[in-house]
């Protein structure tokens, strides 16, 4: 049954009623009254609803899609997506940057295992092939909705590791608080899709547009202490990037 929202039109107001509507609904999703993947009512209903027409009602749609609130999906409508992480391009976690928004963290392990490195991973580790390293996979969600699948790699000799430590804090504050003091990192952002696997753990189709992201952390010493390999849900999810000349 596609959501209904009362909404008081100031039609005297010189804010274009397009807008009122807009603010309006994305008040609503940022406060949780309509919560992500809740379907909306087509334009037409919404139009009949608040006496509009269909061209203004139209107006305010695109307004929310502009700002990733929600998303039209041929043969399902017009559903929310709540408002997206938006992280600067710093060294952070995303654990702390979730927190620092207002978000709710929530991890899951996935596997937690004390592996030889391939030679993939100790390349940018810097360490031979085959040191052991602790290997860990997780599912990140912000607010009870998954967002991201994180993979990492962190050698042995760096930090003991537990499953009930990495759901109850993010992997950079328990090696922080076992001395690491991270000072740089080589991070390479990308694009990819869903497989199956990650579809299911991302509630996504399988696919879907991701944003993937990795990373090798540096201590004060210049010794590579994490490897990280990431998958972001790209409709939940964006960089900030400020550029200067």
């Amino acid at each position: 049954m596609p959501a209904s929202l009362e909404i008081d039109l100031d039609r005297s107001s010189p804010v274009p009623l397009y807008h009122q509507v807009a603010s309006a609904i994305e008040s609503a999703i940022r406060d949780g009254t309509l919560p992500p993947d809740t379907k909306l009512e087509n334009e037409v209903a919404l139009a009949h609803r608040y006496n509009l027409s269909r061209p203004t009602m139209r107006q305010a749609m695109n307004q929310l899609v502009r700002s990733g609130l929600v998303v039209r999906r041929r043969g399902v409508g017009t559903q929310v997506i709540g408002p997206r992480v938006r992280r600067d391009l710093r060294l952070s976690s995303l654990y702390n940057d979730l927190v620092s928004e207002g978000a709710n963290p929530q991890t899951t392990v996935l596997s937690l295992e004390r592996i030889g490195a391939p030679a993939q991973i100790a390349e940018p580790l810097r360490i031979a092939t085959g040191d052991e390293v602790c290997h860990l996979r997780r599912l990140r969600r912000a607010d009870g909705q998954p967002l991201a699948v994180m993979e990492n790699w962190v050698p042995s000799s760096v930090a003991h590791l537990d499953k009930e430590s990495l759901e109850q804090d993010g992997l950079y504050n328990i090696l922080r608080k076992a001395g690491i003091d991270f000072r740089m990192a080589h991070q390479r952002v990308g694009a990819t899709t869903a497989g199956t696997e990650q579809a299911e753990l991302l509630q996504c189709n399988r696919g879907s547009a991701l944003v993937m992201m990795e990373r090798t952390a540096l201590d004060s010493r210049g010794i590579a202490v994490e490897h990280g390999h990431h998958l972001y849900r790209a409709d939940r999810y964006s960089f900030d990037i400020t550029l200067v000349d």
